[in-house]
């Protein structure tokens, strides 16, 4: 498994350890095909892409049998990591774009996934409800709330209210505006000390329906 990733989740079973360790070939691999992560940026695949998803297994920890719905996830980001950390938790990433939501599978596929399924949908026309709503970077947070709130169940089982977790680069002061009263925003800095983390930021907004 790569050591950026044992350094914060040295906890990992023999399984999942094996599952991150797949990942960087089965990408190289397919990103040759169709381009789901800037080519330049493949090297850079567990600090960019993986242990990013992971901040928000350091946000929360989903209690068994949650169901987590990750809008745009492109080639399977942040879903596809999370799915391998929370075994017991049900993932539904969904993309637009066929060919990334086909990459996304194959390599869900390739290390065995159990608790993953996939929807070449829009948000707008997706109607199941979630414990959770996560993203990176795919739209702005109004934009994101209001696409997403009727996918959120009103039955709450987690530590904090069901709700939307979304990772987000940059000045957030405008989006979090119209959320200021609810929103809780965490610098992914005080996760992870890797210079790329210090502009990322971690925003969740609870959703009472």
């Amino acid at each position: 498994m790569p050591d950026l990733i044992k350094k914060y989740f040295p906890y990992l079973t023999e399984l999942q350890q094996q599952q991150f360790d797949a990942l960087y070939d089965l990408y190289k691999e397919w990103n040759a095909h169709i381009n789901v992560i800037s080519r330049k940026d493949i090297e850079n695949l567990y600090l960019h892409h993986v242990l990013h998803s992971l901040a928000i297994a350091k946000f929360i920890r989903f209690v068994p049998h949650s169901n987590v719905l990750d809008v745009g996830t492109g080639g399977g980001f942040p879903g596809i990591p999370l799915a391998i950390f929370f075994p017991d938790v049900h993932f539904l990433l969904l993309d637009s774009i066929g060919k990334k939501i086909k990459v996304a599978g194959e390599i869900s596929a390739a290390i065995g996934l159990q608790n993953v399924e996939f929807a070449h949908s829009r948000i707008e026309d997706e109607k199941r409800v979630f414990d959770f709503v996560v993203s990176r970077a795919v739209m702005s947070l109004p934009d994101l709330v209001k696409n997403t709130r009727k996918n959120i169940s009103p039955q709450h089982k987690n530590t904090i209210p069901n709700g939307i977790i979304c990772l987000k680069g940059g000045n957030l002061t405008l989006e979090i505006k119209p959320f200021a009263d609810k929103a809780k925003v965490t610098p992914l800095s005080l996760y992870f000390e890797e210079p790329f983390f210090e502009t990322k930021q971690l925003v969740y907004v609870p959703i009472i329906n």
